[in-house]
């Protein structure tokens, strides 16, 4: 008979999770301006899934829906990716965890603030350390380039992005990193300016997920 004590990952997982979603901390002990709003922790991680994009933080309509990428955004990024609504949302197969887990506000213009700090501080390292299985890692922004690639990071984000080579040359086995832009409409002329993203680095993308489903 196992012992109690044996570690069961999906259990484990479960209740992190579960404790990620009832944190209260961007409100009630802020690292810096608190939270405007009720918090409402959105991510999907998986104790299976070998592939997690790490976005940025939920805008207005995640806020609203608690479901990742129901956005515009989204739509880019799954034709980003290659991949169907179902099989995005599946996950058994696909984690997703932004830099913030809760929508931060926006500024008086209107625009999406940053993510928050406190969520990668506090939960980040725990989180990953649960899913050691993930080995495609899809890096949508530069606030999750930044955490994910840390020192190996390039002065822009586009530096960084024509650098994706780099990081996804790895021993095979490795994990596969490959850092993105930001799929929202605001960087459509950043992608006509910069054609080689889709047609060098998104086919390798999509062949990387393919080969992961």
């Amino acid at each position: 008979m196992a012992s109690s004590s044996t570690s069961d990952p999906a259990r484990d997982l479960a209740r992190l999770t579960a404790e990620i979603r009832r944190c209260r901390i961007c409100r009630d002990r802020p690292d810096g301006p608190p939270l405007p709003h009720e918090p409402r922790p959105v991510l999907r991680p998986s104790v299976t899934a070998r592939i997690v994009v790490c976005g940025q933080a939920p805008g207005t309509r995640v806020h609203a829906s608690g479901i990742p990428f129901t956005d515009p955004s989204g739509v880019r990024l799954r034709a980003w990716m290659g991949v169907s609504e179902t099989e995005f949302y599946d996950q058994a197969r696909i984690a997703i965890v932004p830099m913030g887990f809760c929508f931060p506000g926006q500024d008086a213009r209107g625009a999406d603030l940053k993510p928050r700090r406190e969520c990668a501080a506090t939960w980040h390292r725990r989180l990953f350390d649960t899913m050691p299985q993930l080995d495609l890692f899809v890096l949508v922004g530069g606030y999750a380039h930044a955490w994910h690639l840390g020192g190996r990071v390039r002065s822009s984000m586009t530096e960084t992005v024509a650098d994706w080579r780099a990081y996804a040359a790895t021993a095979p086995g490795a994990r596969v990193v490959l850092p993105l832009p930001h799929p929202s409409w605001r960087n459509n002329g950043w992608l006509r300016a910069n054609p080689w993203f889709e047609e060098d680095l998104l086919p390798n993308l999509r062949r990387e997920v393919r080969q992961r489903l």
